[in-house]
């Protein structure tokens, strides 16, 4: 005779097949959502500049190259190691990798959403679903999507936390490691780690810390192993870029904001402390108070247009560290999940081109919300509409926002071209009729002069990977704060080997990446003798010291060697 204690066999059985099924339809929800934002808005805009770039750098690495040692990088590469996955998504190679880009973001989402809130994903309702739906959509505001180490590091960190908090350690530090590896600015991404080892309330005992700390190391180490003899090279690279501690996020525009809002919040969590005494009335001004905070936040993020470079994301990331603050008054402990967020979202905005912490702004909005939601109590029915009103909402705001205004192109009414024409990689991908127009001759160029190494400068490096190219150059985007360490000596280096060998096209365009996306026209021919574009100056240096036939090609400059 047997005895059960607590629920039947039967249920103890259900639960977890449940909680699979939930899974399986929140990871079948968030490749829907790929698919949808990729279809509607990520693949509308085009400019041969960074789209592209961490391609080029995987394809060197699928070809065979080293890291540093065959081309050089400022940051570390492993958002190139990451995404050779994008190569085998059966799709157009700039589509899939606008898919992935657009997996990884939402994972983040998801992720973030889980440890501020310190539950499952798969035992959440309707209305946390829409409110993380929304919160991903604002996080991808008006950024292109497109693989960069950026959206790598916001993943990895964003996975690497929840996992560790949620148990699954020794994966989650392996995230977190990995972070490192893709961009210096996520190298904090290891003290966090560090600290977790020792300090996270469910650490295992002290003699497991060492295989933690194995875990945490594992990526980095790896990469040393994976660039073996270019390490001298690595190291110059890595240790002589241009650095920056985030100083753009203490230009706030929207002072006020974050001023009201931490009042509010202070106000909020005094009446929370105070709330046996104040009754029945001290919940109603909870309520009123929490509203007024949710209001100033949710205005901030309509106000901002979900812009790819605006105050917005930074006045959200002050209002939600306020939030922090008043969480750990409310619920009297260290909030080290929301600090360990606002330290993401500083890592983010750790950038030459994007000094703003966009990419998190979302789930800091959400974040902030999740603080009001612990000091009123919503049980009404109606609350659970909250969520996917919210996620239909945002939804409407990104669509304007990418219609008017497509990363680095056009308004979407005046994408016409497919790109498919051109290269079947680039198929789906629509762009104005200037940009067509350019990679037109891009490719019509390559095929008239076929030489089995190409080169296109200075802003083209989507170019290898869709047309299947070659770059005998050790980089891909001439860009200043990209040439560190040896980078210009190795350039110019390159120049005796092309004069020595022959079998080379290198082309310099003559319309700038700002002409392209503003649409102006390109034309269809350039006299002989014309200059090129350029962002250092190596670019002519290299035109001139060429000595094979120099040519014209629609809008471009180049010199052809071909085949002995």
């Amino acid at each position: 005779m047997s005895i059960t204690l607590g629920r039947p066999v039967a249920a103890v059985e259900e639960r977890p097949r449940a909680g699979k099924r939930r899974a399986v339809w929140l990871a079948a929800g968030v490749g829907v959502l790929g698919v949808v934002l990729v279809g509607r808005i990520g693949r509308f805009g085009f400019n041969p500049t960074d789209q592209g770039f961490v391609l080029a750098q995987s394809w060197r690495l699928l070809h065979g190259e080293l890291p540093h040692a065959d081309f050089t990088s400022p940051r570390p590469l492993g958002s190139a190691v990451l995404h050779m996955v994008d190569f085998l998504v059966p799709a157009p190679l700039f589509v899939s990798s606008s898919f992935v880009m657009m997996v990884e973001l939402t994972v983040a989402t998801i992720a973030l959403a889980a440890l501020l809130t310190r539950s499952g994903p798969t035992a959440w309702g309707p209305s946390r679903l829409g409110m993380v739906a929304a919160a991903t959509m604002v996080n991808l505001h008006t950024y292109p999507l497109m693989a960069w180490h950026t959206v790598d590091g916001v993943f990895l960190v964003a996975t690497g936390l929840w996992a560790v908090d949620s148990g699954k350690r020794r994966t989650g530090f392996f995230l977190l490691g990995f972070a490192v590896i893709v961009k210096q600015s996520f190298a904090p991404a290891l003290v966090l780690g560090l600290l977790l080892v020792v300090l996270h309330p469910a650490r295992r005992q002290w003699q497991r810390i060492g295989v933690d700390l194995l875990f945490l190391a594992a990526a980095p180490l790896s990469y040393y192993v994976l660039i073996g003899g270019g390490f001298p090279a690595a190291k110059e690279q890595l240790t002589t870029a241009t650095g920056t501690w985030g100083e753009r996020l203490l230009e706030i525009a929207d002072v006020a904001a974050i001023v009201q809002a931490a009042v509010v919040l202070a106000v909020l969590a005094a009446a929370w402390l105070a709330r046996e005494r104040l009754g029945k009335a001290g919940r109603w001004l909870r309520i009123g108070l929490a509203v007024a905070v949710a209001a100033i936040t949710v205005s901030v993020v309509v106000r901002g247009h979900l812009a790819h470079a605006g105050d917005w994301s930074i006045t959200l990331l002050w209002i939600f560290v306020a939030a922090a603050a008043a969480d750990a008054v409310i619920q009297r402990r260290f909030p080290w999940r929301y600090l360990s967020v606002a330290a993401l979202a500083w890592m983010a905005s750790l950038s030459w081109g994007y000094p703003y912490p966009g990419l998190v702004a979302g789930s800091m909005a959400l974040g902030t919300l999740e603080v009001l939601a612990r000091t009123v109590d919503l049980r009404a029915r109606w609350a659970e509409a909250l969520g996917p009103i919210a996620a239909v909402l945002v939804a409407l705001q990104l669509v304007n926002a990418h219609d008017a205004a497509p990363y680095a192109d056009r308004p979407q009414a005046r994408l016409t071209h497919d790109l498919g024409d051109i290269s079947p990689s680039l198929l789906w991908v629509r762009t104005n009729p200037s940009v067509h127009a350019y990679l037109a001759q891009l490719r019509d160029c390559v095929a008239k002069y076929p030489a089995a190494k190409v080169a296109i400068m200075p802003d083209n490096a989507f170019a290898y990977p869709a047309l299947n190219l070659r770059n005998p150059f050790p980089m891909d985007w001439v860009l200043p704060m990209e040439v560190v360490g040896d980078t210009e000596q190795r350039m110019l280096d390159t120049i005796g080997e092309l004069n020595r060998d022959g079998d080379y096209l290198v082309l310099f365009q003559t319309v700038t990446a700002q002409a392209l996306a503003a649409g102006e026209p390109v034309p269809a021919s350039v006299p002989p003798g014309s200059r090129p574009a350029y962002h250092t100056g190596l670019e002519e240096r290299i035109l001139d010291r060429l000595t094979g036939e120099h040519i014209t090609c629609g809008n471009f400059v180049g010199v052809h060697s071909a085949k002995s």
